[in-house]
């Protein structure tokens, strides 16, 4: 079986978000969910963005959309665990870009890896329901960690 592979730059994250495990993200196995992952990053996501007074409906002008998602789950991550979501961007083009996310939790003083994920994320003008150009402050965002 061909598994998901995400591969991390070597440049700095554009931003840390720190989420604790709440009770709905476990599931009957008494870890997390994979449904609660995904939550979890769009968290990251949405605290990253409003870092610069953004949202995903006006970052710097754009609205955004999220067209794919990609997790490998690495590890468990239990009720009441401090999740620390590193957040990287790349593959940024005129209308596209991809986060990257890299979610971690310290248990016993080591760093133990959750899962990774990936969004394929478009610049999308919801009243014409048509893909729109990124504006240059958008651009400008996910390019500061380079």
């Amino acid at each position: 079986m061909s598994r998901v592979k995400i591969v991390f730059p070597d440049y700095k994250p554009l931003h840390i978000a720190t989420i604790q495990v709440r009770i709905g993200d476990i599931n009957y196995g008494n870890h997390v969910g994979n449904d609660a992952i995904l939550s979890i990053i769009h968290e990251a996501r949405m605290q990253m963005l409003a870092t610069h007074k953004y949202s995903e409906m006006n970052a710097g002008g754009n609205s955004m959309i999220m067209a794919d998602v990609m997790i490998a789950y690495k590890g468990e991550s239990f009720y009441g665990d401090m999740l620390q979501v590193a957040v990287y961007a790349e593959e940024v083009s005129t209308s596209t870009f991809s986060l990257l996310y890299r979610i971690t939790t310290l248990r016993n003083g080591m760093e133990k890896e959750i899962a990774h994920a990936k969004t394929g994320m478009v610049c999308f003008d919801y009243s014409t329901k048509r893909i729109t150009t990124m504006t240059a402050a958008l651009t400008s965002f996910l390019n500061t960690q380079l």
